[in-house]
């Protein structure tokens, strides 16, 4: 059983969560959330902590930045589009019991104490910003981070609310070498 309430987008995927883990969950109900929905997510954050699980696409991360703003210090659970993709249809409802126990098993919790080691400067050094590859390379790169997928301003703020230490950033940019030369 997780402690933590999982906040989801709707009814399909308490059923898919369910299928993977013993949970407990609150769907928004999509990204219109109501006054009481978020109440409830606070009231749940207080209480037994949540973790935020939407949808890999734009609507998924509006309402993740929704929700994370009425519950500090929650943890997010992220799971790449190719594993949450079912004829065309990308959504938690799609992905395995398999896939969903792996993004569950690699949680980031977001924190209001943000050390500020990854500067802009060093998305840059990585070509995640202003380079012909960028959105490809901060695909990948957040894949490996379990940061998902997020534009560069997003991407940035995910490095420093995570935590994302340079060691980490770095291991993770020489792995994909994805490090530029200083004149190119």
């Amino acid at each position: 059983m997780i402690k933590e309430v999982i906040v989801v987008e709707g009814k399909d995927d308490t059923v898919a969560i369910k299928r993977a883990v013993e949970a407990d969950t609150i769907e928004t109900n999509g990204s219109a959330i109501g006054k009481e929905v978020l109440a409830r997510i606070k009231l749940a954050n207080e209480r037994r902590g949540i973790i935020i699980f939407t949808d890999p696409d734009h609507a998924g991360e509006r309402i993740r930045k929704i929700v994370a703003g009425v519950a500090p210090g929650c943890k997010h659970a992220f799971l790449p589009q190719e594993k949450a993709s079912y004829k065309g249809d990308i959504g938690i409802e799609n992905a395995s019991p398999e896939a969903i126990r792996q993004a569950l098993a690699e949680l980031r919790t977001e924190t209001a104490t943000i050390r500020g080691e990854i500067a802009l400067e060093d998305l840059m050094q990585a070509g995640l910003l202003v380079h012909p590859n960028a959105a490809e390379r901060r695909l990948e790169l957040g894949k490996l981070l379990g940061i998902g997928y997020a534009n560069g301003k997003q991407f940035y703020k995910r490095c420093t609310s995570f935590n994302i230490t340079r060691e980490e950033f770095y291991a993770a940019v020489d792995q994909l070498g994805y490090r530029l030369e200083e004149n190119e």
